[in-house]
């Protein structure tokens, strides 16, 4: 009974780790009539003075420590407002979660176009300011292409979250906020209180998915600045898949994506140790 989902697991998991292991200590390229040869760790040596490497790296922890926190904390107060119990609130819990049900292919075109010089966010900036204030070519500037896509990735990925906080608050017993409104406490105090402790495993599953989800950033980047200006929106993954596909070098990439395992499993078992459960 079992045995179909084992063989997917093998085919789509087991199989390419271990390709991806041995790939990493030989010279294999996508497309070649020489065969791969052992080269030991020579493609270790190579990705630790690989600069590129490093600045990926560093756009790949920028890129998490801003989403992380934005996108799990807006998503927490979507949540907050989406809980109320009035009429109409339907409506914004559908409106809020429609982003994300949109291919993250069609958001990024859409708001490449939103980006461009003369697309609708300057626009909205020129008439705001009465024409003082021209935004910048977002997508072709080092200093603003990273932050333009944090921005579209938390509009298209908040309303997930929110859902997740959503059911976590309404797992939580009402008589605890019936007793803090008994002893006089304020909104902030109950939250602080009570909603907050009662969230305590929906919070973990939250920072751990949308880190996750964060280092994993490759969709917005490849379809919006392929990396670009100046390597200013590279990451790992990103150079893993350019490097492995378009400079057709497997053994770099699989090096590069056991960099990418190493860390990704470093940083959620940090995050568990951190969000445990304290006697």
């Amino acid at each position: 009974m079992v045995s179909p989902a084992v063989f997917l697991l093998m085919l789509f998991f087991v199989i390419p780790v271990v390709l991806t292991f041995a790939l990493a200590f030989t010279n294999a390229r996508l497309v070649s009539p020489v065969p791969a040869q052992f080269t030991g760790l020579q493609n270790f040596r190579t990705l630790l003075d690989d600069p590129e490497f490093y600045k990926s790296l560093r756009n790949t922890f920028y890129f998490a420590a801003v989403i992380v926190p934005l996108q799990g904390g807006l998503a927490l107060v979507l949540a907050l407002l989406v809980n109320a119990k009035i009429k109409g609130v339907n409506f914004f819990r559908t409106i809020y979660f429609i982003p994300v049900v949109t291919s993250m292919v069609v958001v990024s075109i859409m708001w490449t176009f939103l980006y461009q010089r003369t697309g609708l966010i300057n626009h909205l900036i020129s008439q705001l300011t009465f024409g003082h204030v021209h935004g910048p070519d977002w997508l072709n500037n080092p200093s603003t292409a990273m932050p333009a896509i944090i921005l579209m990735s938390v509009w298209q990925g908040v309303g997930f979250h929110m859902i997740i906080w959503l059911a976590g608050l309404q797992t939580i017993p009402k008589d605890l906020y019936e007793a803090a409104d008994i002893d006089g406490a304020t909104r902030w105090v109950r939250f602080w209180y009570v909603t907050w402790p009662g969230l305590r495993a929906t919070r973990t599953f939250v920072l751990i998915t949308i880190t996750i989800a964060a280092f994993g950033l490759f969709t917005q980047v490849n379809v919006m600045t392929q990396g670009g200006p100046l390597d200013s929106t590279s990451t790992v993954i990103y150079q893993a898949l350019r490097t492995g596909y378009a400079q057709q070098q497997i053994g770099y990439a699989s090096v590069i994506s056991l960099a990418f395992f190493v860390l990704v499993l470093a940083v959620s078992l940090v995050q568990r140790f951190l969000t445990r459960e304290k006697d």
